[in-house]
């Protein structure tokens, strides 16, 4: 383990912590047994999850774990890919792209051509309604100073 990692946040946790943050990951058990195995309340370790240090923890732990899996993961989805089923081909080849950074769980090449098109026509949108205020926004002003004058007009004035 680097020092880094024993700087991070799940060690800055009591002990307490730690273990919650390990039997949360396992999910095994409720969050009402997980506080009862440390010796907490469920409140109190509600109250944890969703302290920023402690949520940092947790994907620190998942990371440390994972870590552990990771080349044999990756070894076993390369080997998929020579699989005789194409949709577990299809998979495995998804699953590398999405990790090196291609490909996201939202997101397909389409999807993101689509998402492009979509904004591009709304800011067109904008565009049009902005010009078209400032456009009229000079005709709309005079109408209202007239209708103004017009009401002025037709206030009694006081001579007092």
């Amino acid at each position: 383990m680097s020092k880094v990692e024993q700087n991070g946040p799940f060690f800055k946790l009591d002990e307490k912590r730690q273990e919650a943050v390990k039997l949360l990951f396992e999910d095994d058990l409720t969050d009402v047994e997980i506080a009862k195995s440390v010796q907490r309340s469920r409140s109190t370790l509600n109250n944890w999850k969703n302290d920023p240090l402690f949520k940092a923890a947790q994907e620190q732990y998942a990371r440390m774990v994972v870590k552990d899996y990771k080349n044999d993961a990756l070894k076993k989805v390369h080997e998929l890919l020579n699989a005789r089923s194409e949709m577990v081909q299809l998979q495995s080849a998804t699953t590398i792209l999405k990790m090196a950074g291609y490909l996201s769980d939202n997101s397909t090449p389409e999807l993101d051509e689509a998402k492009v098109r979509k904004l591009k026509a709304e800011a067109d949108i904008a565009e049009a309604k902005a010009k078209s205020m400032n456009e009229n926004g000079d005709r709309v002003a005079e109408k209202i100073d007239k209708l103004f004058d017009k009401i002025l007009e037709e206030v009694p004035k006081n001579d007092d």
